[in-house]
């Protein structure tokens, strides 16, 4: 399943399903597990841990060094789930011992050509990454959340579940779970019904969070008095708790 013409380190770590094309470099402490496909002229390194069943795409760059002048040859880590695509061009690196040392992608992503994930990003499950999105460091994404093409998101921003970012998106602050955003800078536009309809929430649910989101944004409170009516909300709608908790974990302050 090697190519004869890849080159993979005797200190890499293989299952006997993985696939390596022609021309791919796998380094040292590069473990990956069984069913996982890569494609020619990829390049991985380690220390760096690949899940099952992904399929990385020619010319991807995975697991090197992290683009932060602190960075002094640390032992850094990259973590990516399973059965996530990788499309071409696109760069993951490690993280840094300024976080926690480990940049982590989840499961079942699907990630396009020429995204940019910086050192110790957190990317949860189910993700849609468009083609050109780029992540400063530390920055973290819920399940489910998709990035419109050229989305460039800040360092240390929060993008919460189920989000929907438009084209060339600027997200400078963090985004509640739910909610809908585009511009440069992001502001708010909505709630993403769409999104949410797909995924089998239901017509109150989605009457629910679009309650929510007026409170939020619409009725003109201060923050703190909108989180004490969404608190009373939360305590019987299990769908507007996940989004109190999202603005209430926010360190950057929201979109507004």
């Amino acid at each position: 399943m090697i190519h004869e013409r890849a080159i993979v380190s005797d200190r890499a770590r293989l299952h006997e399903e993985v696939s390596i094309g022609p021309y791919s470099i796998v380094g040292p402490d590069v473990e990956i597990g069984p069913g996982t496909r890569v494609e020619s002229h990829v390049v991985l390194k380690g220390p760096c841990v690949i899940g099952r069943d992904n399929h990385i795409f020619q010319f991807a760059s995975i697991g090197d060094d992290p683009q932060d002048k602190k960075y002094a040859g640390e032992p850094t880590r990259l973590v990516i789930g399973d059965r996530n695509t990788i499309r071409e061009y696109c760069t993951i690196n490690r993280g840094t011992v300024q976080d926690a040392g480990v940049t982590r992608v989840g499961n079942d992503n699907w990630i396009m050509a020429y995204v940019h994930i910086a050192h110790d990003c957190v990317i949860g499950d189910q993700t849609i990454f468009a083609n050109n999105s780029t992540l400063a460091g530390h920055v973290h994404i819920g399940d489910w959340a998709i990035l419109g093409g050229f989305t460039a998101v800040h360092q240390y921003c929060h993008i919460g579940a189920h989000t929907l970012t438009g084209i060339y998106t600027s997200v400078t602050k963090d985004i509640p779970a739910y909610v809908l955003a585009s511009g440069r800078p992001a502001v708010p536009r909505g709630i993403n019904a769409e999104g949410l309809k797909r995924r089998g929430f239901s017509s109150n649910q989605i009457s629910n969070l679009r309650d929510a989101y007026r409170v939020l944004y619409r009725q003109g409170l201060k923050l703190g008095e909108a989180v004490e009516i969404l608190e009373e909300r939360a305590r019987t709608q299990e769908e507007v708790a996940a989004l109190l908790d999202s603005v209430r974990s926010s360190s950057r302050g929201l979109i507004r």
